[in-house]
């Protein structure tokens, strides 16, 4: 996994003059800034903070959040293929329970979707994969918003209902 700084460097950087409320200062600095991860072509931007730095950080967050969100590894719908992916200490028990704020968070959450991918969005099966229950897996992806509805575009893609709740 990379570092933030090695993150980085694999981005452009954009700083601009960001729009709306936050006084005279805002209207006077390049505060704002995008980053475009060359790699995947993923583009975030941060822009709530005076402070470039601050928003660089927070690019930066979002960014990671991104990969885990939108880049898919391709897994074999196997629970071989599966178990060769997880780390076994995250799913314990049977259960898979992370708070967003968990560092082992977003990964999960990659190889969660993942996995929902090779069981053809059928949460069912990609809970078997995974050793976990249905509703534990449900209740993981409800986590966060981001979480939740790209499980559900995945859903869309394999012309499956939407998840609810």
């Amino acid at each position: 996994m990379l570092s933030d700084a090695e993150r980085l460097a694999q981005c452009d950087v954009d700083t601009y003059r960001a729009s709306g409320p936050g006084g005279q200062k805002r209207n006077k600095t390049s505060s704002a800034v995008r980053l475009r991860h060359r790699p995947t072509g993923l583009i975030v931007i941060a822009e709530e903070s005076r402070s470039q730095h601050e928003n660089k950080a927070k690019a930066l967050g979002r960014l990671y959040k991104a990969l885990f969100l939108e880049l898919r590894d391709p897994i074999a719908p196997t629970v071989e293929a599966v178990r060769s992916h997880l780390d076994w200490a995250v799913f314990a028990g049977g259960n898979v329970h992370l708070s967003a704020k968990n560092p082992l968070f977003w990964p999960t959450a990659g190889l969660a979707l993942d996995v929902l991918v090779a069981a053809q969005a059928q949460v069912s099966t990609a809970a078997e994969l995974l050793g976990v229950s249905t509703a534990n897996l449900v209740e993981f992806l409800r986590a966060d918003p981001k979480l939740w509805q790209a499980a559900n575009r995945l859903r869309a893609v394999f012309g499956h209902k939407l998840l609810t709740g």
